[in-house]
């Protein structure tokens, strides 16, 4: 029999995707990371003219210079970082930047550190390159957010890069200033690169801001995305940012990849930057209405429940989560196993309220009886 390359046989295929194969097809779904909004008017109206202009063929291989330079005035204006359209490479949605970084970057034997509780993709995108992830905790104690002191630990001669994410998914956490800005300094000082997947950095509530560390440091690779803040999951476009030393490096991986993304989608893209965002700030607006209801409910329950302030997920303590998992699925609610997230997500399980309120509810009301 013929067998696959070893570097996948240790790669478990998604849990997240994997719950939907055993749920009741009419359950309330609190998996799945994906804003349930309709594609704002004006983004729709910007697809229909491209596909009117025959807008349709390859574009640059690192995008369309109309969006790379709106990305750049986006970066200047949101993040204070300072870029050129060549840093700029436009990718099929984040997750093509964080595979093409992995495998630019790490070497069979290289240790990268990820948060843990962290995206699932992380691990499995170093294991990919062949490297050792290594985990940097994140305890509920510290409001999952992760911490200068807690990454310089876990800093040896083999530590390549740093993988961070706030807001993060799966625990909502936003990284507090003086982390990134030590964090930052720590890459610059121990000579390791930061990849900062910013793709939750809109979805911030109360006096929550995502800080960029790209600009505290040149040693920084700013991945973000346009599928949360502006529900363009489908269209999968987003973009990584480095400077023109490493830049080329991302380049090759994604030429013999996917050659260039979808140039409808980039057209999209550009409008999401340049036109009206009213829809961002409704979307933001009932994502908090959501959160407030949902880690309200589940801390009625006593199910401990942090209020971490961005992205839409929470990340409550359950009492055996394997058997709570089961049980809501069964009883017509989908959650995910916290393990899948790292070791210190085993007590937990991640719930999604990118769902409408009144799903919440229901959602809610048939958690809070449920036996299992």
């Amino acid at each position: 029999m013929l067998n696959p390359a070893k570097r996948v046989e240790s790669i478990e295929l998604s849990q997240i995707r994997k719950m939907f194969e055993v749920a009741n097809p009419d359950a309330i779904s609190l998996g799945l990371g994906e804003p349930d909004f309709d594609l704002p008017e004006n983004i729709k109206m910007a697809i229909k003219q491209a596909v009117d202009d025959n807008f349709s063929h390859y574009t640059s291989n690192k995008g369309d210079i109309e969006l790379r330079e709106a990305i750049v005035e986006k970066l200047d204006k949101d993040n204070s970082i300072k870029a050129t359209p060549d840093d700029v490479i436009v990718t099929c949605g984040a997750s093509e930047s964080l595979y093409a970084c992995a495998q630019a970057l790490f070497d069979k034997g290289d240790d990268v550190l990820i948060p843990n509780p962290g995206f699932l993709s992380y691990a499995a995108v170093v294991n990919l390159a062949e490297a050792n992830p290594v985990e940097v905790s994140t305890p509920i104690e510290n409001g999952f957010k992760l911490k200068v002191d807690d990454v310089q630990e876990k800093l040896s001669k083999n530590t390549k890069a740093l993988i961070i994410n706030s807001p993060s998914n799966p625990t909502g956490a936003v990284i507090d200033k003086e982390d990134i800005k030590g964090i930052a300094d720590l890459a610059t000082d121990h000579g390791f690169f930061i990849i900062a997947d910013e793709i939750y950095e809109k979805i911030v509530y109360g006096n929550n801001k995502n800080y960029s560390p790209a600009q505290y440091s040149d040693n920084v690779i700013t991945i973000n995305g346009f599928s949360k803040t502006y529900a363009m999951t489908g269209l999968r476009i987003g973009y990584l940012v480095a400077n023109e030393n490493i830049n080329d490096e991302f380049l090759k991986v994604h030429q013999y990849c996917t050659a260039c993304a979808s140039s409808i989608s980039q057209r999209a893209a550009l409008e999401a930057l340049t036109g009206p965002q009213d829809s961002v700030k409704m979307m933001v607006g009932e994502f908090e209405k959501r959160k407030n209801l949902i880690v309200s409910r589940l801390n009625e329950m006593s199910h401990e429940c942090p209020d971490c302030g961005g992205a839409f997920y929470v990340f409550p303590k359950v009492e055996r989560p394997h058997d709570f998992v089961k049980a809501a699925a069964d009883a017509g609610v989908i959650a995910v196993l916290g393990e899948a997230f790292g070791s210190l997500g085993k007590d937990n399980v991640r719930m999604s309220y990118a769902t409408s309120y009144e799903n919440i509810e229901k959602a809610m009301d048939i958690l809070d009886g449920l036996e299992y």
